[in-house]
């Protein structure tokens, strides 16, 4: 087993990070409050999304701070999470000020994680109220919360793939700091690129390692794909002084991170979605903050595939013969 990267997403001050975990269902949801505020971006590859609030994360909108994202299992229905989300937000007094009320801006997306566990059971507004009471600035990783029924490696169906979670990591460079939280949740197979090999994906028919996606993909294995959804979902954030206009640069240019080790991504089969907080008023220089940005999502994900323990009759990779 690889070591885990360092650090977490409570390394940028005033983030917190909460989890809810049906360890039954093999479902969750996880949050990550600011309930100051957050100047944020949102950027979606994935040609199968689940997102909530989107929209208003564009430059030129009128709302440009958010109070929260929720990153949850449970597919479209796992978005009635926000609903605790927020309503734990009201009672702080947290929220944007529109005169009769405080509303609290929770962007989220959702990964498809029904084919594992009990797909009657879903996050719902309990759930993301509790992990909202559970938010912390420490933040387990592995199957918890939003990666409880994550798997990677789909393209000869669920009996072939393998387990995967939540990850997260942190760089720092001088007072510079870069984090990043994934659930990874792919149709691919997840590559170290280090040692220039797949580490969980689809395994082979015999037991023994692993088939390899794309290769795959040339030959007559795509029937199995159609019949699933997947999907990697994450934050980055950093405590550099960023505008809404590159708030959604970076969130964009971090989804290099998990082309670098997801192989393939940004699918027919995949949502990948990721947001960018920009939590502090450091002066640094932009494309410094996104190459960091890159680099730390990769880690978070490695780190989540590390993570994770064998669950709903598959194995993760610290226990699947290389």
């Amino acid at each position: 087993m690889r070591e885990l990267a360092p650090g977490e997403l409570t390394d940028v001050k005033g983030l917190r990070v909460g989890h809810a975990t049906d360890e039954r269902a093999l479902t969750g949801c996880t949050v990550v409050l600011c309930p100051e505020g957050a100047i944020a971006g949102g950027a979606v590859r994935g040609l199968a999304p689940g997102t909530r609030e989107v929209a208003l994360l564009s430059p030129g909108t009128l709302v440009e701070r958010v109070h929260a994202i929720l990153l949850t299992g449970g597919s479209a229905f796992g978005l009635a999470a926000a609903d605790g989300v927020m309503r734990y937000l009201e009672e702080q007094d947290v929220g944007y000020d529109v005169g009769v009320a405080k509303v609290p801006i929770v962007p989220g997306a959702v990964i498809f994680d029904l084919a594992l566990g009990d797909p009657s059971r879903r996050p719902d507004a309990e759930m993301g109220y509790a992990a909202c009471i559970a938010a912390s600035d420490r933040v387990p990783q592995g199957n918890v919360g939003a990666g409880t029924g994550a798997t990677v490696g789909k393209v000869l169906g669920m009996g072939r793939a393998m387990k995967a979670g939540l990850g997260t990591a942190s760089l720092k460079a001088g007072r510079l700091v870069v984090a990043a939280l994934m659930v990874v949740n792919a149709f691919g197979d997840v590559w170290d690129p280090e040692e220039n090999r797949i580490i969980a994906g689809a395994r082979a028919m015999d037991g023994k390692g692993f088939v390899n996606t794309l290769r795959a993909l040339r030959g007559p294995l795509l029937r199995h794909a159609l019949a699933l959804r997947n999907t990697v979902i994450g934050v980055v954030a950093t405590n550099a002084r960023l505008d809404v206009a590159q708030a959604n640069q970076l969130a964009s240019v971090a989804h290099d991170g998990i082309a670098r080790v997801i192989r393939p991504a940004h699918t027919l089969y995949d949502g990948d979605t990721i947001f960018a907080l920009s939590m502090g008023r450091l002066r640094a220089a932009f494309p410094v903050v996104s190459a960091m940005a890159v680099e730390v999502v990769s880690l978070a994900i490695l780190n989540a595939v590390w993570a994770a323990q064998d669950a709903g009759g598959l194995p993760g990779a610290t226990s699947f013969p290389k």
